[in-house]
């Protein structure tokens, strides 16, 4: 029988050290928003999620903006290594769960972490900004035409690369997870990339028509952040139908 309490202790600690509320696979409670993981794109440069970061901070949420290993060209699945320490640190500090924010290559990172970390039973949110979920042209023009100059994180953003076509299944069942990309993008081409299936897919332009926003102002862009704070507020993850 002590052995038995034992073991129940541990699965309970277990849990509660995940975020979660049992041993069960519940999902996070959408209610308690924790910690705010900010995961740069191809480069791991950090000024313009930092922006986003404080904005954030201002609606009084904590925010973590990762620095990626190297400089940011290395391997994704090593960059989502680097994501999942940072979010179980943010655990064992207590936050109840995460919310996910991928910005660019870092919305690749995101996917990765989930499927290699068993993100979703942390995750309360993901947010992605023009990510190439399946690839871009020149990440794939780089690959096959100058290789040299194609770091490991290059290739495996080509269109097609085992990376990306390991990643190519279903999301977790009820992980709310919101793609946002514009039609300007001129970095990720084609923009609709960042198409996710399961995931609430909003091309800024659907719902901002005059919008004219590039790949680099994703993460500052007054209307896309809105959008963000929304995506990451406590009501439920639905597809915006007006322009903020």
């Amino acid at each position: 029988m002590a052995g038995l309490a034992v073991t129940a202790l541990l699965i309970v600690l277990g849990a509660r050290l995940l975020g979660r509320s049992d041993a069960t696979g519940a999902r996070p409670d959408q209610a308690r928003p924790g910690t705010v993981v900010l995961v740069p794109g191809y480069g791991g440069g950090r000024a313009a999620l930092s922006r986003l970061a404080d904005r954030l901070e201002a609606a009084g949420r904590t925010t973590v903006v990762l620095t990626l290993p190297g400089d940011g060209t290395g391997d994704l699945l090593t960059q989502a290594d680097t994501l999942d320490s940072a979010v179980r640190d943010a655990l064992r500090h207590g936050a109840p769960s995460v919310d996910v924010i991928g910005y660019s290559a870092g919305g690749v990172v995101a996917r990765l972490w989930v499927d290699r970390h068993h993100g979703a039973q942390v995750a309360r949110r993901i947010v992605t900004l023009g990510s190439p979920l399946h690839g871009a042209r020149i990440a794939g023009a780089g690959a096959a035409l100058a290789p040299d100059a194609c770091p490991q994180a290059c290739r495996e953003l080509a269109p097609g690369s085992d990376l990306l076509r390991r990643l190519d299944g279903p999301l977790p069942a009820g992980l709310p997870w919101l793609s946002i990309w514009t039609q300007d993008d001129e970095t990720v081409q084609p923009p609709d990339s960042a198409r996710l299936a399961g995931a609430v897919n909003v091309p800024l332009q659907s719902i901002c028509p005059s919008a004219r926003v590039g790949h680099g102002d994703l993460p500052t862009d007054p209307k896309v952040t809105a959008l963000v704070l929304t995506a990451l507020g406590t009501a439920p993850l639905t597809a915006p139908t007006t322009c903020p």
